[in-house]
Parts: structure tokens; C-alpha cells; sequence
């Protein structure tokens, strides 16, 4: 519970700004300018040695001779001057910088050494440094606009964070017309240290803030920037745009997975795992935020449309087709109820047409009756202006219905100056609206995107899914095998051994290096059987003729051997060949032609991919892919998002095939991508799926060797739910516990937990009351990014449910080789140990993780505490500030 290490980037009560001048075109000048016409209430600095005031503030030669303490520095001066300047900061216990100077990264060698230079002075300081090359900070609420921006933000409850300074500028300039208020507003620059994961983590605790808008051009930190994104969208509605769609960054050309998956396809799936919502424009930006402001339910994405022109209508249908959203058909009792309301002539189907006459009663009966629809998720009541339309009435009927459902409804008045009354009715009661049917269901969209990724936010996967035990040992080995004979593409026969020890079935296979040896396999194996060319240098077998099927007597398998041999050297006279690899031929007459495949993207590392296989996989492009660890939930999304996933369903006189074999094998592929670090690429292709369950025939691997680290599942994006440590234990009257890492689905034990604490425990744990921790607080408890958090309860089943006892967290600082603690048992439970082995648990996985420190604080009156930390041999001593706060440290 101590201050956010951001707090003073936010919230500095006094700043310096090296550079100010009152030059014309002064970039530290317009900084102390904005500073001043925003009324910041701290104490308020100029630094240059050049004046002796600027602006009517006293100016200093440098930070050493202001004489008083100094939160913020904001610099404004060439490059080179930078790195000492933050020296100096750091030697004054300046907390953050704000540097704006161009010419680091961006500027070639000379301003990678100084951008070098101004990281290592930042970090053995301490000072948290925004920038360089941005445009700073705006906090409204606090009288902050530490930018050289003309513009500046009204104070509202949006956060603004963008790579771009530029961008902001212009966002700003767009929002004060359009009554657009912001809680803060962030450039990141070239992100040298503070980046979006650390300015998410603040947001998603600030009480200004209720969504957070995003402004991405490229992720320096995959691991972070999920960390702080996902931390962010489990309390408010995180709304993204990213420029750069269509470069793909993670094209490969090895397999058909590479040739499938771009960077922008990675990047959907990353923010569908984090639980926040992608926009294409900054229109739908701020069209998303407006809709996702109030946090309303929705259903689903089954969209009723009413309107009195049948044109809207059908664009709007249009539209929602393009974005995934559902026109459904009316309930029967909807039908009926709105026939004996509407005029004869209405449309009697989704979307209503209610006429061109309809007057406001009419809309009200309509949106009465789409509400109370059970097949609807929400409506949109759209207007064009008529003759008989009065758009101000008509207003009035959209809100009351709004007011009376829990639904979401939207509004579309089309036009200008005949509507202008509606929208202003909109504004005063908070009702979307937007003049274009495109624009209306482009929102709504956001709505059902958001809960769907909501849902996804809420999967915590270990790496180990599956119901087999697999062997990443043995496959482990042969991946080695195969790199110290310096090859970095398996055979098919070791791909598919490697497979094998996740428990994806394959089709058995054996090498061949002669006509005779390939005659005996194929008795062996039994007719019909598939040739293969075996060579490390062609990726796709079929292009150059490395493929005879449905071989089926033994004379012509010594034909077909030969004759392959002779094809392939033909096309491809460069290519090492090593014989043919023979399988039996995969001959259901019910099959499906899938494709399931690993990809390493340069952002996010491995991805899963799944769609169509077989040889046209380029022309079909059909797939879907995510980011693992997946579980059931997550890779049967994965199989749904796609066209093909249709057709795996019973259709005409084709059965079904075997969907829970195809997602087991999803989550084969899952557990062998958490827990081999060395895949770089991997197709399966085909993998054919029929009735009786799904068969590797094709398999093909890129590995290399992993790059050492401390950190656990390091090759990532998204830390694995850590199911390998806790364990159980007994007390010593016989009760049951097990310690575990917390799950979000332990929400409603932990709340309970908190809400039964003594009104002591809960003062000696949070130093506060329970009144006082927000609900963002308690679910932030069970929501963990165990990437950069642990939290362990310890449990007993109770009543045929689990009873939490205790629970002990860590979370490490900026710093990323500290951490601070927490332990509260419940009252009943104390004084039996379980403090104790929480505590070592808590220990023994932070020096497992690499960390180096653990600290805390406590009261100085929580003896129980004190004991704990001196037998587990922590240093205890007051806190300089306050005698009453002890301060606990041990060093692992």
C-alpha cells in the first residue's frame, strides 16, 4: 500500500525545468508557461545558468543550488547535456525526470551512447525517467501541463498514453470542442524506461481515471506491456489503436504457419488475452470509450435496429455484418406484441422499420418491446429527419427506454441542423449517440468485443493443460541431438517424436534410404501407403514433386522410390536428399484437412495458430491464432474464430468430427510451446480430424538454442499460471491445508477472507479500514500477473468448498530486483504455523525468481508480526519518517 513509484509524475509537488528561457520558441519556456497557466500549486523552479529569473520565477544555475527538495525535473536541453543532468538529479533525490531533447535513440550511435549514458544514470539513481524525445505530462486535476504543447486537456476521466507527441497534440486539439475531458495525458517518447506497462499499472489504480486510451506504435517490452495491460483492463475499459496494421513484422517463409501469420494478426490476439478493445481510427477511439465509459452489461452481439427509414436499416445491417455483430431474428412474443402496437405496414422483422410518420411514441413502443426481446443484447434507435419526425420528442422516448433496461441502447439521429435538439437531449442523459449507422455499430461492437475479451482476461492457464503427462525431457533431448549436430530444422521422424511426448497423435512414419528397404517398411506398415521426400532443404514436400500417395502394391513402391528421387533431384539439383520418409496412408473417408502450427513472433514470442490445412493454405487464409498457454476454454475459441470450424460439424451425410481431440491436441501443442523455449517454428500440416479423433500426417519443426535466464517461461508474453509451486501440508491437529498460488476465480473466498478479519487484522494489514478498500482493491487480490506478482493463500476444504486461512504476496519493485511483501492470517487460524509457511513459500519462490531483496512495512504495535519476520531473520527498524512504521528487510 505505499505510494505508486510513479506518484511523482502525477502528483509532484514541486518541479524544476532545465532550459526554461524566455526566448521565443523555447521548448523549456513553453514548458514554464503551460506549468504556470495550469495553476500548479507546488513550488515551481527555472534552471539555466544563463538567467537569474524567467517568467517571474527565480532561476538557478543548476538543481544543487535551488536549496530546496525537487519531486520532478523536466529537461529541455541539448542531448548531450542530458545523462549529467540526471546525474545531478539523482545526487538531489530528484524522484522522476521528464526529459523532451531529441537526438538519443532515434539519432544514430552517438545518440544510442548517450541514451545508454541516461539509463544507467537513471537506474543507479532511481530516478524514473519519461522520455526522451516526448512531449511530457498533463494531470488536469492536479494543475500539471509539464508539455511544450499549445494546446492543454480539460479535466474529464479519460487517460490519453501515446508513443506519438505529435498525436497528442492533435487529440487535444480535437477534444475541447468536442466537450472531451481527460484525468491524464502521457507521451512516452522513445520509452527508454518508463513505458506503457508502468504508466497502465498506475492508471489502473488512479480514481480519475474510468478508461484508458491507447495510442501504440511498437511494444519495446512484450512481458511488460501485457503485465501493465492486463492489470489495467481487469478494473476499467482499456481502448487501443495501433498504427502500422499491415506490416508484417512476423512473417516467416520456412512453413505455412510463417507464411500465414503477420504481426498485426499477434497483436488482435494480445489485447483479446489482456481484456481491452481494439479501435481503428481515433474516431472509434473515443466512439469505444464512450460506449465501454459506463461499464454496461451486455450479453453478447445480438443487435436490434429501429428505425423509420428502411436505408439506414440496411446499412446498418451491412455494417454489423463486417464487425461480427448479430442482426437476429425477433422473438415470436416480441413479433406478435409490436403487431398490435405498430402500424400495419411496419417492416415485421429485425431491423424495424417503424416508417417514416412514426412519432415518438412509436419509437418508445419499439424500443419497449426490442428490450424485453430475449434473442436481443441491445438496440439502436436510428432517425432520419421527415416532415412528421419531431428528432427532440423522439430523444425523449430513446432515453426513458434507456433509463428503463439494463441493456445498452445507442442512437444514431442522421443529419445536422434538424437533429442538433436530439443529440443534445443524448448529451444531457449520458445516451450514446453518433451520426452515422456505421459509426453506431461500429460501437456497439466494442461492447461485445469487450466482454468477450473480458472473459479471455479471465483464463489463467498453467503451462501443463492437458489431460496426459507429457515428456519435455525426452523431447528436450532430441531437439539438443539435433542442435549439436549444428541443424536447426528436424526431420519429420523427429518432429513427430517430439510431438509424440506432448500426446498429439501422429501417423507412425519410418526413414527409407533405398527402393528395397522402402518395399520391406511398406509390408511391414500394410497397403496403401505415402512417400515423403526426406530432406532438410525443402519445406514444402508437394511444390517440386516430393510426394506419391495411395501406393498400393510392392511393385510400385520400388517405382515410386526412384522415380521421387529422380523428380526432386531434377527441380531441385542443390538439395541434400536422405531417401523418403513412408507412412501408412491416412484414408478416412470423413476427414477434414487441418493446420496447426507455432510461430515466434518478434514481439510476443510464440504464438499458436490453427485453420485449414492442406496445399492451399496461402489462398484459403483461413486461421486464427493465440497467444499460449491455452486451456479448453481459450483453444476452443481459437477453433471457433475460424470458417472451417463449421465444417467440423456434422453437415449433409457427414458426421461430426472429434472436437475434443482437436482441442487436446491444441493444448499438446500449448504445453510443448511453454516448456521448450528452443521451438521457433512449427506445421502441422495436415493435421486431418475425423469422427474417431485427429492425426499428425505431416510435421515440421525449426528449433534454437533458448537464451539462458533466471526467469521462468522468460520466452512468453503471458506468464503461465504457476501450478508447480504451494503444496500440502498438515497442522498439528490433523487439518488438511494446501498452499497455492490465488486464481481469479478465488475472488469470493478472498473476499470473504478480508471481510471476516478482526477490525485489527484488517487495520494491521492495510492500514486502513475495510470501508476504505475500493473493490478495484480486493479484485486486484485475485487478478495477478504472476509475472511480477505472487500472491499464495493457504486453504482447507470446508463443507465440501475451500475455506481460505492466509495469504502472503509479494510484489516486486521497479527496480526488478526487490520486493515487497504482505502476510495476514485469519484471527481463528493463527498461532498453528501457517503464518510461518506462507512466509517460507513466499521466500523461497522470490529467490527462485532471481530477486535479491524482500521488504515490508508494519505497525510498530503488531507484535505477532514482529516475531514472524525475527524468526524467519528479517532486520526490523523504524521508518525515518514515522517511529510507529516498522520497516522489514531481508536480503536473499
Amino acid at each position: 500500500m505505499r505510494p505508486h513509484y510513479l506518484d511523482k509524475l502525477f502528483a509532484p509537488e514541486s518541479v524544476a525545468v532545465f532550459g526554461a528561457s524566455e526566448k521565443a520558441g523555447s521548448v523549456g519556456g513553453q514548458v514554464l508557461r503551460n506549468l504556470l497557466a495550469a495553476g500548479f500549486p507546488g513550488s515551481l523552479f527555472a534552471v539555466n545558468p544563463k538567467y537569474d529569473a524567467v517568467l517571474d520565477q527565480p532561476c538557478f544555475e543548476r538543481i544543487g543550488h535551488i536549496g530546496q527538495r525537487v519531486d520532478m525535473a523536466v529537461v529541455a536541453t541539448p542531448a548531450e547535456t542530458v545523462p549529467g543532468i540526471v546525474r545531478e538529479c539523482g545526487e538531489h533525490g530528484v524522484e522522476v525526470a521528464v526529459v523532451m531533447s531529441a537526438g538519443f535513440g532515434e539519432a544514430g550511435a552517438k545518440g544510442r551512447r548517450l541514451e545508454r549514458d541516461l539509463e544507467e544514470y537513471a537506474r543507479y539513481y532511481g530516478i524514473r525517467v519519461l522520455g526522451p524525445n516526448c512531449l511530457g505530462v498533463i494531470r488536469p486535476g492536479r494543475g500539471v501541463n509539464a508539455t511544450f504543447s499549445n494546446n492543454t486537456a480539460e479535466p474529464g476521466n479519460l487517460a490519453l498514453v501515446s508513443q506519438s507527441g505529435a498525436l497528442c497534440t492533435a487529440i487535444l486539439d480535437w477534444a475541447r470542442p468536442h466537450q472531451v475531458g481527460f484525468s491524464a495525458m502521457v507521451s512516452l517518447g522513445d520509452a527508454a524506461d518508463v513505458d506503457f506497462g508502468d504508466v497502465l499499472d498506475y492508471l489502473a489504480l488512479d480514481g480519475q481515471t474510468s478508461s484508458i486510451l491507447l495510442y501504440v506504435e511498437g511494444i519495446h517490452n512484450a512481458r511488460g506491456f501485457m503485465s501493465g495491460l492486463r492489470s489495467a483492463a481487469r478494473l476499467k475499459p482499456v481502448i487501443v489503436v495501433k498504427a502500422g496494421r499491415h506490416a508484417a513484422g512476423s512473417r516467416a517463409a520456412m512453413s505455412h504457419t510463417g507464411a500465414l501469420v503477420g504481426g498485426d494478426d499477434v497483436f488482435d490476439s494480445a489485447l483479446g488475452r489482456a481484456g481491452a478493445v481494439r479501435a481503428r481510427t481515433i474516431d472509434q477511439l473515443f466512439a469505444a470509450a464512450q460506449m465501454l465509459a459506463e461499464r454496461p452489461k451486455v450479453g453478447g452481439s445480438r443487435l436490434g435496429i429501429v428505425t423509420n427509414a428502411g436505408g439506414p436499416g440496411v446499412l446498418a445491417t451491412d455494417r454489423a455484418v463486417d464487425v461480427g455483430v448479430e442482426v437476429p431474428e425477433l422473438a415470436e412474443g416480441t413479433v406478435e406484441r409490436l403487431n398490435q402496437r405498430l402500424p400495419e405496414h411496419w417492416s415485421g422483422a429485425n431491423p424495424l422499420d417503424i416508417l417514416g410518420d412514426a412519432s415518438p411514441e412509436r419509437y418508445g413502443e419499439a424500443l419497449s418491446a426490442c428490450l424485453s426481446d430475449p434473442h436481443l443484447d441491445g438496440v439502436l434507435a436510428m432517425l432520419t429527419p421527415q416532415a412528421m419526425t419531431r428528432p427532440r420528442e423522439a430523444a425523449d422516448a430513446v432515453v426513458e427506454a434507456h433509463r428503463a433496461s439494463d441493456k445498452p441502447v445507442l442512437a444514431c439521429w442522421m443529419g445536422e441542423e434538424q437533429v442538433a435538439p436530439g443529440w443534445q437531449r443524448f448529451r444531457e442523459a449520458q445516451v450514446p449517440y453518433f451520426g452515422s449507422p456505421e459509426a453506431a455499430v461500429e460501437a456497439f461492437s466494442y461492447l461485445a468485443t469487450h466482454r468477450r475479451n473480458q472473459e479471455q482476461l479471465l483464463q489463467v492457464p498453467g503451462p501443463r493443460s492437458f489431460r496426459s503427462e507429457p515428456d519435455p525431457e525426452g523431447a528436450r533431448l532430441i531437439i539438443e541431438g539435433a542442435l549439436a549436430e549444428h541443424r536447426e530444422v528436424l526431420s519429420e521422424m523427429e518432429s513427430k517424436a517430439v510431438l509424440t511426448a506432448f500426446g498429439v497423435p501422429v501417423l507412425p512414419s519410418v526413414e527409407v534410404t533405398s527402393a528395397n528397404q522402402a518395399l520391406v517398411m511398406a509390408e511391414s506398415l500394410g497397403f496403401p501407403v505415402a512417400m515423403k521426400i526426406n530432406s532438410p532443404d525443402i519445406s514444402h514436400k508437394s511444390d517440386v514433386g516430393g510426394v506419391r500417395l495411395n501406393i498400393g502394391n510392392a511393385q510400385a513402391v520400388r517405382h515410386a522410390y526412384n522415380e521421387l528421387l529422380e523428380e526432386v533431384a531434377r527441380q531441385r539439383p542443390e538439395a541434400r536428399l536422405h531417401g523418403v520418409v513412408l507412412e501408412r496412408m491416412y484414408t478416412h473417408p470423413h476427414r477434414r484437412e487441418l493446420l496447426v502450427g507455432v510461430l515466434r513472433d518478434p514481439v510476443f514470442g510464440p504464438v499458436v495458430s490453427f485453420g485449414a490445412g492442406g496445399t492451399a493454405v496461402e489462398i484459403m487464409r483461413d486461421r486464427a491464432v493465440a497467444l499460449p498457454p491455452l486451456n479448453s476454454f481459450l483453444a476452443r475459441r481459437l477453433v471457433e474464430e475460424t470458417r472451417i470450424s463449421r465444417l467440423l460439424d456434422a453437415y449433409r451425410n457427414l458426421p461430426a468430427a472429434d472436437r475434443t481431440a482437436l482441442e487436446d491436441t491444441l493444448l499438446g501443442v500449448s504445453e510443448l510451446v511453454c516448456e521448450l523455449p528452443h521451438i521457433q517454428e512449427l506445421d502441422i500440416n495436415p493435421l486431418m480430424a475425423d469422427p474417431g479423433g485427429v492425426w499428425a500426417v505431416d510435421a515440421r519443426m525449426r528449433v534454437k538454442a533458448p537464451t539462458p535466464t533466471l526467469e521462468p517461461y522468460g520466452h512468453m508474453a503471458i506468464h503461465p499460471y504457476p501450478s508447480e509451486l504451494g503444496g500440502h501440508f498438515q497442522l498439528a491437529d490433523g487439518t488438511e491445508i494446501v498452499i497455492r498460488p490465488i486464481r481469479p476465480e478465488d475472488a469470493e473466498i478472498e473476499q470473504e477472507f478480508v471481510r471476516n478479519l478482526s477490525e485489527q487484522s484488517k487495520y494491521f494489514r492495510f492500514m486502513r479500514t475495510l470501508h476504505e478498500l475500493t473493490q478495484e482493491m480486493l479484485v486486484r487480490f485475485t487478478q495477478i500477473d504472476y509475472d511480477r506478482e505472487m500472491a499464495f493463500i493457504a486453504v482447507t476444504e470446508r463443507g465440501g468448498k475451500e475455506v481460505e486461512l492466509g495469504v502472503a504476496r509479494y510484489t516486486v519493485n521497479p527496480d526488478g530486483e526487490s520486493c515487497e511483501f504482505a502476510i495476514v492470517v485469519a484471527d481463528e487460524w493463527r498461532r498453528k504455523g501457517i503464518g510461518t509457511r506462507l512466509a517460507q513459500t513466499l521466500l523461497e519462490t522470490a529467490k527462485e525468481r532471481g530477486l535479491k531483496v524482500m521488504e515490508g512495512e508494519m505497525l510498530s504495535n503488531n507484535t505477532e508480526m514482529r516475531a514472524l519476520a525475527e524468526r524467519l531473520h528479517f532486520t526490523v527498524r523504524p521508518t525515518d519518517q514515522d517511529p510507529g512504521i516498522l520497516v522489514l528487510r531481508k536480503e536473499l
